[in-house]
């Protein structure tokens, strides 16, 4: 199961890592992921409802990818300065390589099909670069 959550407020990383492995054995790798806002401020609007049901379908798709691994997904929302945390995803399972490919794949499609909206400082609205795109493009299926 990987869990999504949508919030304007900041996370805790370490918190969210050891909510995911507390009395968990079975586990050999976790993988953690840190989006920060780099450079200008922005402000990160999106539809409640909707997003968390494009969270929740994504880390569906990503649990059924890689069964038996676990996660969490927190994106944040609203207006953000340089520096600060954006999004956080967790991904741990019994090897590193199911962990990492599940960290990447959660962290393409939230650069390039989640629905949020950017708005950057000096810049207006922004969107996802084609080389996100052709990172993403790799998880397609036939």
């Amino acid at each position: 199961m990987i869990a999504t959550r949508v919030q304007a407020g900041a996370f805790d990383a370490a918190a969210e890592v050891a909510a995911l492995t507390a009395g968990r054995s079975d586990l050999g790798a976790v993988v953690t992921f840190t989006g920060l806002v780099r450079d200008v401020a922005m402000t990160l609007e999106h539809y409640p409802g909707m997003t968390e049901r494009q969270l929740g379908a994504v880390a569906a798709e990503a649990a059924a990818r890689w069964p038996g691994l676990v996660g969490s997904v927190v994106h944040r929302f609203g207006a953000l300065a340089p520096g600060e945390a954006i999004v956080l995803v967790v991904t741990a399972g019994r090897h590193r390589g199911e962990a990492f490919a599940a960290a990447e794949f959660l962290m393409d499609w939230l650069k390039t099909r989640a629905p949020f909206w950017k708005h950057e400082a000096g810049a207006g609205w922004v969107g996802a670069k084609a080389s996100d795109d052709d990172a993403a493009a790799r998880w397609e299926r036939p």
